[in-house]
């Protein structure tokens, strides 16, 4: 790991933050281009069962097919292109069908139905299957690719496959959800999580349990990017009370016990890995000056199943967190939004978020003043 530096970078201009034309670009050239986080992989269960994953005016169905393999289809019948499911979860018995003209298809996308087109000369049911989004299962997690042309998620995420085994990640279940309704834009939900400079002032509690200069980063460029930062108190964890509230999860021993990670991986997706549970924000983009975030707290089911389980401790202390946190990148996006800002200087703690800047404005293409 290399000494922190943010090489004299400078905050990006406002209209990365404000103009619609640079929100749709970013549609276009990163939600529409990369696998996006859509979901944990426990929302399915058996043959039949879905959730529906939207970004930016698509909408892809993802479901277990009748092997239980993952799939995800566009959510657009292949006759006049009505959507085919309405509700965001649900269950399939055998195959899915469309309320308006009744084509219907099979869990693998196939068209096995479609009444009176056999009275059109040359229709083949074979040539009009649901249209497939790339979809791959990671860690617990299901993650798309609108991209026809997508990099294999495994050459992808290639710096992270086997990173977090020792958390064993996807056995663990979700046990507490927030949704919260941010008035910003998305990258400063992003960059806020980026870095501790603000810790001292904005988090007392925080920087109480985890002293803002305890962190390093063990992955400084590409999209996935951040690090450990060690605990104030060995064998504690980020909660109210400072105490771990379940057991150690997985293979979690040594030195991993007593540190944080946090890691953000390109584009919508914040993940912290504690000793003893993972919390998860899902980024979802709304407009240049809105946000939604759903967190989600992650701990392993022999934890859930005793009686005596109670997840608060670690739910109210990252609530807490969360909302000093997005009434400040709410005050940011307002302060941006005028007509006197203009990009100041980072400081040498916030390394990652030049950094993640620099891999932003790689992707969807332009320049920042000063960097």
């Amino acid at each position: 790991m290399s000494t922190r530096t943010a090489l004299g970078a400078r905050t990006l201009d406002g209209k990365y933050y404000t103009s619609p034309a640079v929100y749709d670009l970013e549609t276009e050239r990163i939600f529409f281009k990369r696998w996006l986080y859509a979901g944990r992989s426990s929302r399915l269960s058996g043959p039949g069962s879905y959730f529906v994953f939207e970004v930016d005016g698509e909408s892809v169905i993802i479901l277990l097919d009748g092997s239980n393999r993952v799939r995800a289809f566009h959510n657009t019948c292949r006759h006049r292109g009505t959507q085919l499911c309405s509700q965001a979860e649900g269950r399939f018995s055998k195959s899915i069908q469309c309320c308006y003209h009744a084509w219907t298809y099979a869990l693998d996308g196939s068209l096995i139905g479609a009444p009176n087109m056999d009275e059109v000369a040359g229709f083949d049911k074979a040539d009009y299957p649901l249209l497939e989004v790339a979809v791959a299962v990671w860690e617990g997690g299901v993650f798309v690719n609108l991209d026809p042309a997508a990099e294999q998620f495994e050459e992808a995420y290639a710096p992270l496959i086997g990173k977090f085994q020792q958390w064993r990640l996807a056995e663990l279940q979700v046990a507490h959800e927030i949704v919260y309704d941010v008035a910003a834009n998305w990258k400063l939900v992003v960059q806020n999580y980026s870095e501790c400079y603000h810790c001292p002032g904005l988090h007392p509690a925080l920087n109480r349990l985890s002293p803002y200069r305890n962190s390093t980063n063990d992955l400084e460029e590409g999209p996935f990017l951040g690090g450990p930062m060690r605990l104030a108190q060995d064998g504690g964890s980020m909660t109210m009370s400072g105490r771990t509230c379940a057991p150690t999860l997985g293979d979690v021993s040594g030195e991993d016990k007593n540190l944080i990670y946090y890691y953000t991986i390109f584009p919508n997706l914040l993940l912290s890995l504690h000793p003893d549970y993972v919390l998860v924000h899902q980024i979802q983009r709304l407009a240049p000056d809105r946000t939604r975030i759903v967190c989600q707290w992650l701990f392993h089911p022999d934890a859930v199943a005793q009686a005596d389980f109670d997840a608060s401790d670690a739910v109210e202390f990252w609530n807490m967190t969360n909302k000093q946190d997005w009434e400040v990148s709410e005050m940011s996006q307002r302060g941006i939004a005028s007509r006197a800002y203009r990009p100041g200087p980072y400081a040498e703690l916030e390394s990652m978020i030049a950094t993640w800047d620099r891999q932003y404005l790689e992707v969807v293409g332009g320049c920042s003043e000063g960097t």
